[in-house]
């Protein structure tokens, strides 16, 4: 397979190219003149320097390709004009150039997200046949995204794949998670009624390539999950043993999380840049639960979850002790 990957150098992307490289595809990553490809070092890709805002510079990208995975996105940002201009016309221009070039791509994988579903009511598991309602700028861009990509479905192979929260080596909220365990501090992220949906990043990438091969999949969205319902204390607890870690801990209660993104916002706006952690998510994660059922993937592909969270925290503590001090700079 010849395959185009935006957002290549990130956390998944980066994992779905190592994954297409090893099964000896051809991969393209676009990236922009100043993106960090650190996460791509040692992989057989070829870069294409491009920019889903600037359409002309995706049309040479795009040809010839057999999938296009479009993973590019903006998760953070100061304003709605950021999230709009690159998650949904970013999109809209990636898949206008794939119609419009001679050959184009035979299928366009858009990778969403469970904030363009919104949360899940208590209890229960969000399906894809399920009213959207999201609950953010970025959840709101990713929905008009999906739209923009199912409005084209009948004139180019589509897939929409919403992963949840997505856990894995390179994972750079885990990789900060773990530090401050090291140093005996827990966050008290959540509580331990709302829920959250997970997947191993390498469950996600083989959902995605799945997506791309079977025709079965033209034209529908598809949630991924590991199958569970966790809460973000359980994560945390997870995380704890598979450290190995004993003793006090000092837990970071829910006004100074609060406290901190508010900061983390202040200071953002002040440098013009995205805050590295928000109000809103803070409150997202103790107020909101995001629980969804992965079994139509699993029922028309014939995808099965390979990693639970046990395991998958496993893989990543491994990987953190082997990268050493690189683990700190993903």
């Amino acid at each position: 397979m010849k395959a185009l990957i935006t957002g290549g150098n990130g956390f998944i992307g980066s994992h779905l190219a190592g994954a297409l490289c090893r099964r000896g595809d051809e991969v393209f990553c676009l990236v922009r003149r100043t993106s960090k490809t650190r996460s791509l070092d040692g992989l057989d890709i070829r870069p294409v320097v491009g920019d889903v805002r600037d359409k002309e510079s995706l049309r040479s990208a795009v040809r010839g390709m057999d999938a296009v995975f479009h993973l590019a996105a903006v998760i953070s940002a100061l304003d709605w004009e950021t999230y709009y201009q690159t998650n949904t016309r970013g999109t809209e221009n990636l898949i206008e150039a794939c119609l419009e070039e001679r050959p184009g791509p035979r299928k366009f994988v858009f990778v969403s997200s469970i904030s363009a579903a919104g949360p899940s009511p208590p209890g229960l598991a969000l399906r894809e046949t399920d009213e959207a309602r999201p609950v953010s700028p970025y959840g709101r861009s990713k929905l008009l995204a999906e739209e923009a990509v199912l409005a084209r479905a009948a004139l180019l192979p589509v897939t929409i794949v919403r992963p949840p929260n997505v856990i894995g080596p390179r994972q750079k909220e885990l990789v900060q998670t773990i530090r401050l365990l090291e140093r005996r501090v827990r966050p008290l992220v959540g509580t331990d009624e709302t829920r959250t949906s997970l997947a191993s990043v390498d469950d996600v990438v083989r959902a995605l390539i799945l997506a791309a091969e079977s025709p079965k999949s033209n034209g529908e969205i598809y949630y991924v999950t590991d199958g569970g319902a966790y809460s973000w204390r359980e994560v945390t607890a997870a995380l704890v043993e598979g450290l190995g870690l004993r003793g006090f801990a000092l837990p970071i209660p829910y006004p100074v999380q609060l406290g901190a993104a508010a900061a983390s916002q202040a200071v953002a706006r002040l440098r013009g840049t995205a805050p590295l952690l928000s109000v809103q998510h803070v409150r997202a994660t103790r107020t909101l639960s995001w629980v969804y059922d992965g079994s139509k993937i699993e029922r028309e592909l014939g995808f099965s979850p390979s990693q639970d969270l046990k395991e998958t925290v496993r893989r990543v503590v491994a990987w953190y002790r082997s990268a050493g001090p690189k683990a700190a700079r993903v």
